[in-house]
């Protein structure tokens, strides 16, 4: 175990905390852990169960994050503990995700240490690390020290994220986090409520923050029919994101039922061309269809001039003609980190 960040005692005579990581702002009494599951206040001091305990690890395509406009074509080590702050009906590694821990000794995982990380994903050709998975705000000690010596390294960071970082938390580790894909799941508070058990608020907040503090930001919506596919929501997230910076990628991926979330049905294929189109109309540059291959869904192209500047069929790169981070054709800039 180890001290965990972001925390202050509220009720001294009872030794409470308050746990500042992420937007829930858990009270967590003695013997008591947050939402997370794996942050416990033991005696008056907060504790991470997960420091180290990585139940995964795996060099992933880039692509896989999903993140389109990140060094295309290369590898980063995608790394997770158990945990995550989130408790979404449709979550697709709810068996990490949602682990049920009943003491300190019963957390899962191989111990690692950031040095190891480090020399592990350098020693597989890797030319970032992704903290992926869950969410990785959740193990936010053993990021940060990843990460910086990640960059020490010359390697580059990576959050895949639900957004719901504290303001307190995302203004540390954004020096140190070349890109983030955030899920925006959703336009309604409704949504996030009954779904995921969080609030849309502060996914906003932390997209916005985490761009201003110079962080590549990518946005991934998972259309999940009946629930978050209407044109006025997909609208909206559209309308968000080009408030902020028309050239932020935005993935429309395909749902499949999982987990507690099986009455919907997959999506159709239509709704994310739609969605795509809608994204355009807005104003976006960059918009994706994932989950499905085919129809150009996958490919980037000039904003400017058209052309296909990098071509891909899944999470395989066919062709990358970015010259100097522009398109060879027009010579217009392509946003992203190449």
């Amino acid at each position: 175990m180890k001290e965990a960040s972001f925390y202050h005692v509220i009720d001294s005579s009872t030794s409470t905390v308050q746990c500042d990581l992420c937007s829930h702002r858990c009270i967590i009494k003695i013997g008591k852990k947050g939402i997370c599951n794996v942050r416990l206040n033991i005696n008056g001091t907060l504790h991470s169960l997960v420091y180290g305990k990585l139940v995964s690890e795996c060099s992933d395509p880039i692509e896989k994050k999903p993140l389109f406009h990140v060094l295309p074509g290369s590898l980063s080590y995608s790394i997770a503990t158990v945990g995550c702050n989130f408790k979404c009906s449709h979550c697709q590694n709810h068996q990490i995700s949602q682990y049920p821990i009943t003491t300190p000794d019963s957390v899962p995982g191989t111990l690692r240490t950031p040095s190891q990380v480090v020399d592990i994903a350098s020693s597989q050709g890797c030319k970032s690390i992704s903290y992926t998975y869950i969410e990785p705000t959740i193990f936010f000690e053993f990021a940060i020290e990843t990460a910086e010596l990640a960059h020490q390294k010359g390697l580059k960071n990576i959050f895949v994220s639900n957004g719901y970082t504290s303001p307190e938390a995302t203004i540390k580790i954004a020096p140190f986090l070349d890109a983030n894909n955030i899920d925006l799941k959703s336009f309604s508070d409704k949504f996030y409520q009954q779904i995921c058990k969080a609030k849309l608020a502060p996914v906003l907040d932390t997209i916005s923050l985490m761009k201003e503090r110079g962080v590549w930001i990518e946005v991934t919506t998972l259309i999940i029919p009946g629930l978050n596919d209407s044109d006025a929501e997909l609208g909206e997230i559209a309308k968000f994101l080009v408030g902020l910076d028309p050239e932020i990628p935005w993935h429309v991926s395909r749902f499949h039922p999982t987990y507690k979330l099986t009455t919907s049905p997959p999506t159709p294929p239509e709704s994310l061309y739609r969605a795509k189109e809608i994204g355009h109309a807005a104003g976006l540059k960059y918009v994706y269809t994932g989950n499905i291959h085919g129809m150009g869904g996958e490919d980037t192209f000039c904003p400017e001039c058209h052309k296909t500047v990098v071509k891909r069929s899944g999470y395989t790169i066919e062709k990358n003609c970015i010259t100097d981070g522009k398109c060879p054709k027009c010579n217009s800039p392509i946003a992203g980190l190449w």
